[in-house]
């Protein structure tokens, strides 16, 4: 039996930022307008303690692995990404961890060219790989195989939030899965396949060349597909976007959404034990339980 805790899109900021005269320019400036005018700061206001109290659960319940799926940060400051590394114990940790970037994190260009993601969440991008390459990596969590995919990118524009795994990480997701033995074979993106009711993400918003990873990953053997981007959670069926189910882990800090999945695979029977914040107890609890069949 493998237990996994599944969270994403806590969009930690800090005190003190490290502005240049450039991010006035590009489009950190418009994600920063829209979090300190447009509700974004309001709707994370108990984002610290909420994650606090999280944390304290996953080191008293010690899952095999911690998935986080991205977005660790506000605007994708070094400051943020210290910090969001700090609450989620990524150095020195008892509980191991998977990490890949959320398109916050690679709030602009230069910021997703610098590799600071890599290097802050390090100690959780251990793993399987191709040529040398970051991405795509597999870890081993028991009998089961968890696949990280990049799937952001940096954009210039203040109205595009879309993202890209590219051709180049296609091909070497292609080579990778099949060196994988036994065991069902987990993807890990920030971006979902799509949203809750099924449809399709808007471009300006989704995940580019989407049908390009469903084809690899489902020609790869991969059975389940898990993600976050989207705050609220929810869960895709197999067969009916894909040829494999799609858990969204929503938001584990934003107020009203703040929840996280904790996962138990034994054999190919995957248990869903969703778990939501009580801020009238300050703890979370039980909110949605379900199993999944795994290919």
């Amino acid at each position: 039996m493998i237990r996994l805790a599944h969270l994403s899109d806590i969009h930690v900021t800090a005190p003190e930022l490290e502005w240049r005269t450039v991010d006035w320019f590009n489009k950190r400036f418009a994600s920063w307008f829209n979090f300190r005018f447009l509700g974004r700061r309001y709707r994370f206001r108990h984002g610290d303690e909420v994650l606090l109290k999280l944390m304290a659960e996953l080191r008293e319940q010690n899952p095999d692995r911690i998935i986080f799926s991205g977005d660790a940060t506000a605007l994708g400051f070094e400051s943020e990404m210290r910090r969001a590394a700090e609450f989620l114990g990524v150095a020195g940790s008892s509980i191991s961890g998977l990490a890949v970037p959320g398109n916050h994190d690679y709030c602009t260009i230069p910021t997703a060219a610098s590799g600071l993601f890599e290097r802050i969440f390090a100690p959780w991008q251990h793993g399987q790989r191709v040529d040398g390459q970051i991405y795509p990596f597999a870890q081993k969590v028991g009998d089961a195989w968890l696949v990280a995919v990049n799937s952001c990118t940096g954009n210039r524009w203040a109205w595009d939030a879309a993202g890209s795994a590219g051709v180049p990480q296609l091909e070497r997701l292609q080579r990778l899965l099949p060196t994988l033995t036994g065991g069902v074979r987990i993807l890990v993106t920030h971006y979902p396949v799509c949203l809750a009711d099924g449809k399709r993400e808007r471009k300006t918003h989704g995940l580019r060349d989407v049908d390009d990873l469903v084809a690899v990953a489902a020609k790869g053997g991969v059975s389940l597909w898990l993600h976050g981007h989207r705050h609220h959670p929810y869960f895709i069926s197999a067969g009916t976007v894909a040829p494999f189910p799609i858990i969204c882990a929503g938001s584990a800090t934003q107020t009203g959404c703040w929840t996280y999945g904790q996962y138990t695979l034994a054999g190919s029977r995957f248990h869903v034990h969703r778990r939501i914040y009580d801020p009238a107890n300050n703890d979370f609890r039980d909110d949605e339980t379900f199993e999944v069949q795994l290919a």
